[in-house]
């Protein structure tokens, strides 16, 4: 209960809107001459406007971008019965939902005409419409159950579909237990870089919901997408606005309960607006140059606070011209805080890990973000200009008190490790789309963007002291007996990765049906992606010294661990304590300060060809064949490997084929297989040391190779109603020389990147279900009210299986690791994932409502790593998530509205599994792990969220 008095006193918020957007209308049109099938080719009209559509083969249509107000709207067909409908109020943001039964006689009952009104084109019942009328198997979540889920950044909002879950700590997700490697991200369908040279696909969480209209999640490959892909294709489509002129600003705040309930620190330096950078000091060998200090500071009050500002605003250049415009701005920060414990590689002999850490860690992170676009539409053309910028921080101060290493630093404890981390990404995104209609049978698509993204870590600071005497643990601490180098250092690094790619589709209509529309559709189409990638780092190590020039020992000092500034500077250095100096080696060597780097350029030109022919009125098949021509390059000055480069060179055919046979009105039946390939990541083939996180360690392998994906899906779904849907799916992916993260024998758990088999399959299953389970009309004198109840659940299972290759992993990489198991789970896989929510509405009266949902989503544990050695893998425990967002419309001005997200609170768990089957037999001598060793442990907390919104 403080918590919630808390938040309330912390909360200012207000929200001013001068907004008057537009609605649709849509609906079905059927024949009751023949038994109420879909009457296709129907025409539409809003009688006084040159507003209009014709009924497509389902008899569906729709008219968008509708200004608010009460209209008369007018069916016609050759031969029918006009049928004209008054009095159908359009509202703004909403769609008015029309179906209408026509005959050739006359005598239509009023009650025959159903009127609804539901939310606008974001809804979910616009995107089931539009998962109903697509030949490919697609998902999308909208802006409308974005909202009701109180759903915040894109990775959340993806993990909310059937067998997509998150990993935990980052914007990755996992789509049928494959992870990033295996998943496509793209805005308006072109493709976008990543923030982290240790990933594909860029964050997702970095991606806030306030720029989203709706997330596609394409789980089965649609031929005119790149072909490095086996999850799933990610398209964040961006706020369109077609409406009258509005401005609106906002204001929230909120805590976190583990955050709040502590003292808070983070690193000297960073500001709190994330815009943050520094470069590292000029002559930073021969003088301590460095100006931010080693020493933690007091955090603040850590209080989550954010702002934003959005307007739109659209209007007509003559009769058949309009041009629209949509901008936002945003800042929002949170603020995090973690306790557990953070373990290393386990003994095999005694089942204790190398090192053992009690763990703290603060955090705080920011978002701005900047997006706008305008469109420009004249008759079947339209051109659209997107512009996107994103600025992303998280400042980190980890704290690890304890063994350092069992066998050397602080063997019975007393060590003290911390390290202050600050990370920036900065994204720019500029985008130009097209589309025109070139008479009735030619279609033209196309689209180029070009991509900038900075990802830098400024003067990362890790410091470590030890016991004087080993035997007193909680004795003096000094670095006398600090014997590594990179055990105190600071770290820089600057990642750069432009692109330029471009999308272009022609489109050819054939074989005219008696409702003059076409029953066929050849698609030719090019696509050009060119990216450049550009790694570099420094480190300076601040080396402890025992002997003098001389050769006399040098009495070091005792030191306070919470006052290092003491210690390390220029008095010190001149007194020969320490020396500092890079990777390379201190001053004295050749090239000391020349940085590590890696450089890699991906080019990839792909062609295609996509047919799609309508059988009959039931039965739509989609076939379609890509080339793509790939080159990959990487070249790399490194301490592990010195100079060198490696490439990539493959040219892959790629077929696919989708069939879709509509069983009846409300049942679809869908099919589809295809070819598709994985590609490497730049770091994992860079052999470079990164050492992001104390305990884990990673370096790359030149020699890794793609692998080649085999994918199946099979899919029945049944629509009851525009806003209900239960589909089952069956899928299965094969995949040779599969890529897996594996563990290498260390001291840290350190992992690395191989084609661990010659192949692994993954056979699963989904089921969702989406059910209004009742909606209640109440009249009042004045109104009639309703009263809803909405349930959603969505299930998937999977099971995934690899034979491991000793010796193919010990040909084809340039370290020496040898899987403990023969045959294992793909790394990233959980067998069961579980999405449901629940949301209750009611009207209470006029203009004053209540809305609640609650959300929960599980996955079971998955494999982060493969086990080496003797080690089983690395696992990540399950994690259950429980959120509840309320909002209650006081009136038409005011809304109050109380988020409670991971009221769980459960813990975060990985631990080193044991090695009880499937073992290499050359373990049964060397020995195994017999027991499970809990490796990282933490709490993330409940974040609480209170928001007021006033509409002028």
């Amino acid at each position: 209960m403080k918590y919630i008095l808390l938040i309330f006193t912390l909360f200012v918020g207000l929200q001013i809107s001068a907004q008057e957007t537009t609605g649709s209308i849509v609906g079905k049109l059927t024949d009751k001459e023949l038994n109420n099938e879909p009457l296709a080719f129907a025409n539409v009209l809003i009688k006084g406007t040159t507003l209009g559509t014709t009924s497509d083969f389902d008899g569906l249509y729709e008219i968008a971008g509708i200004d608010p107000g009460t209209y008369t709207i007018v069916f016609s067909y050759l031969g029918y019965e006009t049928i004209e409908i008054p009095n159908v109020e359009v509202v703004a943001d909403k769609v008015t939902n029309i179906d209408v039964p026509m005959s050739a006689s006359a005598g239509l009952a009023l009650d025959e005409v159903v009127v609804t009104t539901v939310a606008r084109q974001d809804s979910e019942a616009a995107l089931l419409l539009d998962q109903k009328r697509a030949v490919e198997i697609k998902t999308s979540i909208g802006a409308q159950e974005l909202a009701r889920k109180g759903v915040g950044d894109v990775a959340t909002a993806v993990s909310k579909v059937t067998g997509v879950s998150k990993e935990e700590g980052s914007g990755n997700v996992f789509v049928r237990g494959l992870g990033d490697r295996y998943n496509v991200t793209t805005l308006n369908g072109l493709p976008l870089p990543s923030n982290d040279p240790s990933r594909k696909n860029i964050d997702l969480g970095i991606f806030g919901t306030s720029i989203v209209q709706s997330i596609g999640i394409d789980k089965t490959y649609s031929i005119g997408n790149y072909g490095d892909f086996a999850g799933a294709n990610i398209d964040i489509v961006s706020k369109d606005y077609n409406g009258s002129g509005f401005l609106e600003v906002g204001l929230q705040s909120g805590i976190n309960t583990v955050a709040t309930g502590e003292d808070f620190y983070l690193n000297e330096g960073p500001n709190y607006s994330g815009f943050y950078n520094t470069n590292s000091p000029e002559f930073p060998l021969n003088n301590y140059n460095f100006t931010t200090s080693w020493d933690r500071e007091d955090g603040g009050t850590p209080t989550n606070i954010g702002g934003s500002i959005r307007g739109g605003n659209s209007f007509n250049l003559g009769e058949n011209t309009r041009i629209n415009f949509f901008a936002t701005g945003s800042f929002s920060n949170r603020f995090q805080y973690r306790e557990g414990i953070n373990n290393g590689g386990v003994n095999i002999g005694t089942a204790l890990p190398n090192s053992e850490y009690d763990y703290v860690g603060y955090r705080y992170s920011t978002n701005t973000t900047a997006m706008g676009n305008v469109g420009l539409r004249h008759k079947d053309h339209s051109i659209k200009y997107n512009y996107l910028f994103l600025n992303t921080s998280t400042q980190r101060q980890d704290e690890f008190e304890g063994i350092i290493d069992r066998e050397d630093d602080a063997p019975q404890g007393g060590g003290f490790v911390q390290r202050a981390t600050f990370e920036r990404n900065t994204l720019f995104v500029h985008q130009l789309l097209g589309e025109h209609g070139l008479g009735n049978r030619f279609d033209v698509k196309w689209g180029a963007a070009y991509n900038f993204l900075a990802n830098k870590v400024p003067d990362r600071r890790q410091n470590t002291v030890l016991p004087d005497n080993n035997s007193e643990p909680n004795g003096p601490k000094s670095f006398r007996l600090v014997s590594a180098a990179s055990s105190n250092h600071r770290f820089f690094q600057d990642l750069d990765e432009e692109e330029i790619s471009g999308n272009l589709a022609l489109t050819y209509k054939f074989k005219a049906n008696e409702d003059d529309d076409f029953d066929g559709k050849l698609t030719l189409g090019y696509s050009g992606r060119f990216k450049d990638v550009d790694f570099e780092a420094e480190q300076f190590n601040f080396q402890i010294l025992l002997r003098d020039s001389n050769n006399n020992p040098i009495d070091q000092p005792l030191v306070d661990p919470r006052n290092i500034d003491a210690y390390f500077n220029q008095e010190n250095l001149v007194n020969g304590l320490y020396q500092i100096r890079t990777f390379r080696g201190p001053l004295s060597f050749a090239g000391a300060l020349e940085p590590q780097f890696y450089n890699g350029s991906q080019d990839i030109h792909a062609g295609y060809v996509n047919f799609e022919y309508k059988v009959s009125d039931k039965f739509t098949m989609l076939a379609g064949i890509r080339g793509e021509q790939i080159n990959q390059s990487i070249n790399w000055s490194t301490v592990i490997q010195g100079e060198g480069s490696n490439e990539l060179d493959n040219f892959e055919v790629l077929p696919s084929v989708s069939f879709k046979y509509a069983l009846n009105e409300k049942q679809n039946l869908r099919l589809a297989a295809s070819k598709t390939y994985t590609l490497p990541q730049f770091k994992e083939r860079a052999p470079f040391l990164f050492q992001e996180e104390v305990n884990q360690d990673s370096f790359g392998n030149p020699d890794l190779q793609s692998s080649t994906n085999y994918n199946f899906d099979v899919r029945w779904e049944l629509f009851p109603s525009a806003s209900e849907v239960v589909s089952l799916t069956a899928f299965g992916r094969f995949i040779q020389d599969p890529i897996n993260q594996i563990t290498v024998a260390s001291a840290a758990n350190d992992i690395s990147w191989a084609n661990t088999g010659d192949n692994a399959t993954a056979i699963g299953a989904e089921l969702e279900v989406r059910k209004q389970l009742f909606e209640i009309e109440k009249e009042t004198a004045d109104n009639i009210l309703s009263e809803s109840l909405t349930v959603g659940a969505n299930f998937s299972y999977l099971n995934t299986n690899q034979k491991l290759d000793p010796d193919k992993i010990a040909e084809e990489t340039t370290f020496t690791v040898r899987p403990t198991f023969t045959e294992t789970n793909l790394s990233g896989a959980s067998d069961f994932i579980v999405n449901a929510d629940v949301s209750y509405f009611t009207e209470l009266r006029e203009d004053r409502n209540f809305q609640a949902t609650m959300a929960f989503n599980y996955f079971s544990e998955r494999v982060f790593a493969l086990g080496s050695e003797g080690r089983g893998n690395l696992i990540d425990r399950g994690v259950p998530t429980l959120d509840l967002v309320t909002k209650f419309q006081l009136n038409k001005h005011l809304t109050f509205g109380l988020n409670a997200k991971n009221l769980l609170d459960p813990s975060v768990e990985r631990y080193q599994d044991d090695a009880s089957s499937n073992i290499d037999p050359i373990f049964v001598e060397r020995g195994v792990l017999e027991e499970e060793v809990d490796i990282l442990t933490y709490k993330k907390g409940i974040d609480l969220r209170l928001s007021m919104t006033y509409r002028f």
